[in-house]
């Protein structure tokens, strides 16, 4: 007995070190992504109100609901507004595959700068839907986002399986989206929606299962930092595709 003793304290002092290591790693990640959520936010917002005015004086464009363009509206909503999104396509891109190879600090600032692109594009949904209904589905997608990360932090059911799956579906919708870009049709678009939601709940509970699973005790500074960054980013485009799928279905328009 007095030789086991010690050895069950180790290994006890062992877990609770590791448990606590994990919890300020996914505070770490969460952290990143509130940041780029909240960069995301803010940027849309002060680019709407820099593009978009209700005084016809100052308009080059009549909108509707007595919203009018400004000039810089005339111009971000025009052909640029295709740079941003290429722009923000590129960088999320090159930060997937080149992370390993950036210090900390560089991973960082490219992530919050995709989330600023990420927030110039989504300028016009304010445009399309009332801040009501963004503020609404915004809640909604929070509480379901939040649902469904504990979820896969909690479970004991190994969720690998289901990320193939879902995975699969990623690409039908995005197939679907660009079919339905041309045809144009309701129903697809509907459809389109619904599915996506499904896929990016069961996402984010499969992402951060990944991300729990991936931490090791063992990881120094900068490994870390660059998986907390990368984890960041899953799960930020995890929470704005569901909050897009959710805006689609459930906001209300101008």
């Amino acid at each position: 007995m007095s030789n086991d003793y010690p050895r069950s304290v180790r290994a006890g002092s062992s877990a609770e070190l590791y448990d606590a290591g994990l919890r300020s790693h996914l505070l770490q990640v969460y952290n990143y992504m509130a940041g780029g959520l909240a960069l995301t936010g803010l940027t849309a917002y002060l680019t709407f109100l820099a593009a978009v005015t209700s005084d016809p004086s100052q308009a080059v464009a009549q909108l509707h609901g007595g919203l009018y363009l400004t000039q810089f509206g005339a111009v971000l909503f025009g052909p640029v507004m295709w740079l941003f999104v290429l722009g923000s396509f590129g960088l999320v891109m090159f930060l997937s595959f080149r992370i390993q190879h950036m210090s900390v600090g560089a991973a960082a600032t490219s992530f919050l700068v995709y989330a600023s692109l990420i927030g110039v594009t989504f300028a016009s949904l304010f445009v399309v839907y009332t801040m009501t209904s963004i503020a609404q589905v915004f809640f909604i997608t929070a509480i379901t986002f939040g649902a469904m990360s504990l979820y896969g932090y909690t479970t004991g059911r190994d969720l690998s399986g289901m990320g193939s799956f879902l995975f699969m579906g990623l690409i039908g919708i995005l197939i679907a989206m660009l079919v339905n870009f041309f045809m144009h049709s309701a129903a697809i678009s509907f459809a389109i929606s619904v599915i996506g939601v499904l896929i990016f709940t069961g996402l984010t509970a499969y992402d951060t299962q990944v991300i729990k699973s991936s931490y090791s005790a063992s990881m120094d500074g900068t490994l870390r930092g660059r998986a907390a960054i990368i984890g960041a980013l899953q799960l930020y485009l995890d929470f704005i595709n569901l909050f897009l799928m959710l805006l689609r279905l459930l906001g209300d328009r101008r």
